[in-house]
């Protein structure tokens, strides 16, 4: 488009001077200003993308929230404990002289007893800036998963810095394993889920070996298969790999008689079921899919069912279906998001809706406990009974909400 030439053009076609010097510059500002837009288009076109997304599309629309997804106000009825002292307590253990342990963003590990709280070490280095952003999560530390072994030891995945045995006392620590390490020769990028199996075997899942858990956006958006499902035996220091190829997998639990797990693939809204014994030993399959959002850690309940923390629902809008929904099929889409949206902004877009599954042994939805506005909680991470009360987990709020169970 030759704008100079049109502008020196358009003078002729006025018959008076002034008005054609007039018509002349705004000319000139609109070819500027089609210059500059273009320029930002192009420079927007060649910026590299910070992820290599892939196609996903689900299976259908969300379900529709009736029978035992009805919207209630179940959540609500709860309190929370610790505001401004806990930010992000993700995940819950206890002891026979109940306490309760968990970990939080600033790379702490607590102690909770009687409402009382109590530091119990660093997982990482205690410098000032803990907490304050993501960005420090690689020196401070980020433990997730966490649970007592049998000899009343923490062990702990710190989702930057590998698995740790902690004195849940004196708060000893003492490096199992690194993240540096990994297994099969890949690092661990984001430890996430951990369980112990009767026999001291620790389960646990590394969420991506591409990012680590302060890129978790990036992660969901992305919609990659990196994550994988492994093991590691303590008494001989051995490591393997049971599942690769997962999306996000996340939070695991075991059957009562650890026939089987149950793993959380975060990203794409799905529970897997994986055989540990019988004749389907070593074999996955698809034990919940399309769910109504996504979920993060899967806790055995005190009946025999499992109990689901949802981080983000998955609810259609008015005139739209959900946002992942709707961009999951477009990769150009994911990468041009990410380019223009800053990271710190996808929590501000986040919806407040607590959300947990109840689910039967074969990933029936028995039931469902709701905070459709979230007055005492959303972006449930876990949820862990303990006590007569149900501690459920986030991973970025400032507080512990806690319900208290009828008796």
């Amino acid at each position: 488009m030759k704008c100079w030439a049109i502008a020196e053009k358009s003078t002729h076609w006025i018959k008076y001077p002034r008005q054609g010097r007039f018509a002349e510059r705004i000319m000139i500002r609109r070819c500027a200003l089609f210059v500059a837009v273009l320029a930002v288009i192009v420079g927007l076109y060649l910026m590299p993308s910070p992820i290599d997304p892939e196609p996903f599309i689900f299976e259908g629309p969300p379900p529709a929230l009736e029978g035992p997804l009805k919207v209630n106000n179940r959540l609500q009825q709860g309190r929370r404990l610790f505001s401004g002292q806990l930010k992000g307590p993700e995940s819950f253990t206890a002891d026979e002289e109940g306490n309760v342990y968990t970990g939080t963003v600033d790379g702490k590990l607590w102690r909770i007893h009687q409402d009382q709280l109590h530091f119990i070490t660093q997982m990482g280095q205690n410098i000032p800036e803990c907490g304050t952003s993501t960005d420090y999560e690689p020196v401070c530390g980020r433990p997730h998963g966490l649970r007592l072994d049998s000899e009343g030891q923490l062990i702990v995945a710190d989702s930057y810095l590998g698995l740790f045995r902690v004195n849940p006392q004196s708060g000893e620590k003492t490096l199992l394993l690194s993240s540096k390490e990994g297994a099969d020769g890949i690092p661990f990028g984001f430890l996430n889920g951990l369980e112990i199996s009767g026999n001291g075997t620790v389960f646990f899942t590394d969420s991506s070996s591409r990012w680590g858990r302060r890129h978790v956006r990036y992660e969901v958006i992305e919609t990659n298969h990196l994550g994988r499902l492994l093991t590691y035996d303590p008494e001989t220091g051995l490591v393997k790999t049971l599942l690769d190829s997962l999306y996000m997998p996340n939070g695991i639990a075991f059957s009562p008689e650890e026939d089987f797990l149950l793993m959380a693939e975060t990203s794409i809204g799905r529970i897997l079921r994986y055989w540990l014994k019988g004749p389907k030993a070593g074999t996955k399959e698809v034990l919940l899919n399309n769910m109504p959002g996504y979920p993060d850690n899967i806790r055995a309940s005190d009946r025999g069912t499992f109990l689901v923390g949802i981080t983000t629902i998955r609810f259609p809008g008015r005139l739209l279906p959900p946002f992942l929904d709707l961009i999951g099929p477009y990769p150009v889409i994911k990468r041009f998001m990410t380019k223009v949206v800053p990271l710190s902004w996808y929590s501000v877009l986040l919806p407040r809706y607590g959300l947990v599954l109840e689910l039967g042994p074969n990933g029936e939805v028995l039931d469902s406990l709701h905070d459709p506005n979230g007055s005492l909680t959303w972006a449930v991470s876990d949820v862990f009974q303990h006590g007569g009360r149900v501690y459920l987990g986030n991973t970025e709020l400032p507080f512990l909400p806690v319900l208290e169970e009828a008796r």
